[in-house]
Order: structure tokens, then C-alpha cells, then sequence
């Protein structure tokens, strides 16, 4: 059970986007490898990355950002956006990430999704990113009528390190993770799920930590912790009680 703070790259700078908007994006960090430190300093153990003009470019914008945060923090980091040849992922991985985010290519290429998770075993994650129930492409631009459930089985038994699943109708507003579709997705695939999309409150890592919802890997935030409406320390706190009890 993690809590992965993360770091959406747009223009070089760290910010949060409203309901996946690149023009309604709040600047948090001008250098995101001093906001990584920061992370690491507060003792989370992960780093969530997206090149948001990479999502939408399809190839890596920020690339200079990701090499300072990866320069900056011995944390394992995973980064999305832009992503979407073999090359690449070979390319990202040797330069020091522990996992790629597949996004867009799982709905165009699913058959590269299964190669690298052949050739790069553990190091591919699949991030699907849904509006609406359906999944989302393009940097969130483009809607498909692929349901998510149907996206995610078409890799059960490829490999792939785990399932980043977003709820873009809630991302950036603070109104809680929707744990209705997140668990509903947890339920139907045997691949670890990383909830994302609208982490509001402690009450959202109190969620995260009951039974049912303790088969997820964890969960992503962003402008809740940003807004310090979460205390790092509490909210690590209680992750780490919840791991004791899952021990004994």
C-alpha cells in the first residue's frame, strides 16, 4: 500500500490541472526536482511523474524535468505521457525510471504493451484514464467507446507491474477518489491497481486503508497534498499502521 505524491510536468514547471484542462493548470513548483527532494524529505517512497505536453504531443517534452527529478531523489519513480515505442521505453528505463506508464499505446498497440512487459519484465505500468466509464486517449483529449474494465483485461497474464487508473471527471477538484469504479476494476483484473483522480482528505487515505480496498497498490495525490489539505506525516502514518495490521 503506497501513497505516490505526484509531479504533472507542464512546460517544465510542477502543476496540478483542473479535470484534465491544460488550460486551467495551477503552477505549484517551478523546479520539480526541488519539489521530488521535497517529497523524499517527507518521507514518501514514491514518485508518480507525467509530461503533460508529452500526453499530448505524443513524444517527451520534458524530458530536462525528468532528468533533474531523477537526478534529485533516490526515491523509484514512474512517468507517463508521450510514451509510445519500444525505443523509448528502453531509452526512459536506462536512464534511471523503475516504471513506464503506458497510456494512449494500450488502447492504439496493445500487442507493444505485451512486448515490453516481455522485454522489460516488472518495469510497465498501463495507465487508464476514464471519462465517463470509457477510456480516454490523447492526453485526455479524445474519448474512445473502450470500457475500462475491457482495456485492462486485455492484459491479464501479459506482465504488467500495475493498473494507474484515473477518473479524469474528478481529477484536480478535491471531491475523493471515486472507490466504487476503482475497487469494481480491482475486483475484475488480477493486476495491482493504483487509484488516482480527486484524493481529497485523510478520509480518502482511511479509505484506502480498510479491507476491501487494501488489494490496491495504493493511490496517487496531487493538489491535495499541494493545498495541505493532507499532512504528509499523518497521511504516511496511517498507511503505515494499516501495512502492520496486514502483516500480523
Amino acid at each position: 500500500m503506497i501513497l505516490f505524491p505526484a509531479i504533472d510536468l507542464k512546460d517544465g514547471q510542477c502543476v496540478r490541472l483542473k479535470l484534465g484542462d491544460m488550460e486551467q493548470a495551477t503552477v505549484y513548483n517551478s523546479d520539480p526536482a526541488a519539489q521530488a527532494r521535497a517529497f523524499e524529505e517527507q518521507g514518501f517512497e514514491w514518485l508518480h511523474v507525467v509530461d503533460l505536453n508529452g500526453a499530448f504531443a505524443g513524444e517527451t517534452v520534458n524530458g530536462d524535468a525528468v532528468d533533474a527529478i531523477l537526478r534529485a531523489t533516490k526515491n523509484p519513480v514512474q512517468l507517463g505521457g508521450g510514451i509510445r515505442t519500444l525505443d523509448h521505453i528502453e531509452n526512459w528505463l536506462a536512464r534511471g525510471l523503475k516504471r513506464v506508464i503506458l497510456g494512449t499505446v494500450a488502447v492504439r498497440d496493445p500487442a507493444l504493451v505485451i512486448e515490453a512487459c516481455r522485454k522489460f519484465p516488472g518495469r510497465i505500468a498501463v495507465g487508464i484514464d476514464a471519462k465517463g466509464g470509457k477510456v480516454a486517449v490523447e492526453g485526455w483529449a479524445e474519448a474512445s467507446e473502450l470500457g475500462v474494465i475491457e482495456l485492462a483485461r486485455r492484459f491479464e497474464g501479459a506482465g504488467v507491474a500495475a493498473i494507474i487508473y484515473t477518473d479524469i471527471d474528478r481529477d484536480g477538484i478535491l471531491t475523493g477518489i471515486n472507490w466504487a469504479a476503482t475497487l469494481e476494476l480491482s475486483d475484475a483484473v488480477s493486476i495491482p491497481v493504483i487509484a488516482s483522480g480527486g484524493l481529497a482528505s485523510l478520509d480518502d487515505i482511511r479509505r484506502m486503508t480498510e479491507p476491501e480496498a487494501q488489494k490496491l497498490e495504493g493511490a496517487i495525490s496531487g493538489r491535495a497534498l499541494y493545498d495541505g489539505r493532507i499532512d504528509p506525516k499523518e497521511a504516511l502514518d496511517l498507511i503505515r499502521e494499516a501495512r502492520k495490521g496486514m502483516i500480523r
